[in-house]
This record gives C-alpha cells, structure tokens and sequence, in this order.
C-alpha cells in the first residue's frame, strides 16, 4: 500500500470502529476541559475524572478558581501526579482569564499557549473539542501508532503532527485524533501490538516480521 492508500484504510476503518468520539475528559465547558486536560499530563484519563469533580465543586469558572488557595488546588488533585506546578498553573491562569479574557478561556493558539501549564497539545485538544478549530493534538498513542503505521518518521511529537495533519483531510483531524487514541488503548497498546500483532498493523503491513520499535 501507498501512504495515501494507508491513511484512506485508516481512515475508513477507524470510522467503523469508532463512529461515536465522546471526549475521555469529563468536562462541561471550554474552561473545565482546559483545566481536565492540563490534569492529564501524565495522568490517565480516568484518573482525571475522578479528581474532577470535587475540583470543580470548588470551582468551576476562572473567577471562582481564582480566589481557591493553591494548596486547597493541590491537596485535591494529588492523585493526578505534579500536583505543585500542576495547582499553581491552575491557579495563575484563572486568574490570567479574569483579567486578561474576562473570564473566557480564548479560542486562540496563541492566547492559549501563553497560559501558565498550557502547551501546544492541550492547547490543540481545547480549540479542537471545545472550539471546533481544525487540530491534530498528538499524544503518546498518536506518536505511537503513526510510526507503526508508516505516517511519520516519529523524530518528535511535532513533526509526527505535520505529517498526520498532511495525511489526512483537514475535515477528519478532529474526530480522527480521538479515534486513533481510542484504538491505541484498546488494541494498538504500547505493550500488546509491536506493529504485527493488531488488525490495522497486520492488514497495512502483513510482511512485517519485525516489531516496530517507537521513536520518543
């Protein structure tokens, strides 16, 4: 197969696989997804969503997270792992929020960006599922999984985006990038599939005989 002929199978598949994208971050609003996201740096999914709800019965708006103590922030959300620079982030940009974008979490790369613990993939998560802004948000399964799949060459994170964001219609990013975490997490897992072992990596490449070592 070609790469197009790869990334159309992909494509295909994926959409009969996972018709329906419900985002794994238990969240009600573009702030609340924010903040679930920036939780999930090395934190699972479900982790998150169980800190999350006594969090936002603290405080669910920029204004009201504003006025919490970092340490009550930090104190909640310890399970999720760097609860320090995590809570002090959390707390820095509600209150950026407040006084910069009256109250409003930004549609905007760059205003984004500029929030305290707020990188370009969570950065790229908000404006896609909170804003419906085209993006390609590349996390450990995406990286994974585009390198089993011949997409990129996997030097980083960044170019694995490019080449996913030249792969595919602009009009798929959104929901594809969910799709192909859903995958990673059910079949295509770090340890369970080596690049031979789960259908997409054995439909796309059945000559492989070895395992596709990931490019961090």
């Amino acid at each position: 197969m070609t790469k197009a002929e790869r990334s159309a199978y992909i494509a295909d598949r994926l959409e009969e696989l996972y018709p329906e994208t419900p985002i794994p971050l238990d969240h009600r609003d573009p702030y609340t997804l924010l903040i679930a996201v920036l939780l999930s740096a090395q934190c699972t999914d479900a982790r998150v969503n169980t800190v999350t709800p006594a969090l936002f019965e603290l405080a669910d708006n920029p204004a009201a997270m504003a006025k919490v103590p970092v340490e009550s922030i930090r104190e909640i959300i310890k399970p999720c792992g760097l609860s320090p620079r995590k809570s002090s982030a959390i707390s820095e940009l509600s209150k950026i929020l407040v006084d910069r974008h009256g109250g409003e979490v930004p549609a905007d790369f760059e205003a984004l960006e500029a929030l305290p613990g707020v990188g370009h993939k969570t950065a790229s998560v908000v404006m896609s599922q909170a804003f419906g802004v085209p993006a390609f948000p590349v996390d450990t399964h995406i990286h994974r999984l585009a390198q089993r799949w011949k997409l990129t060459s996997g030097k980083n994170v960044e170019q694995t985006e490019r080449d996913l964001k030249r792969a595919f219609p602009e009009r798929l990013w959104n929901k594809l990038h969910l799709q192909i975490i859903f995958y990673g997490r059910e079949h295509c897992t770090a340890l369970g599939c080596d690049g031979t072992v789960c259908e997409i990596c054995r439909t796309l490449f059945p000559d492989r005989s070895k395992a596709v070592k990931t490019r961090k």
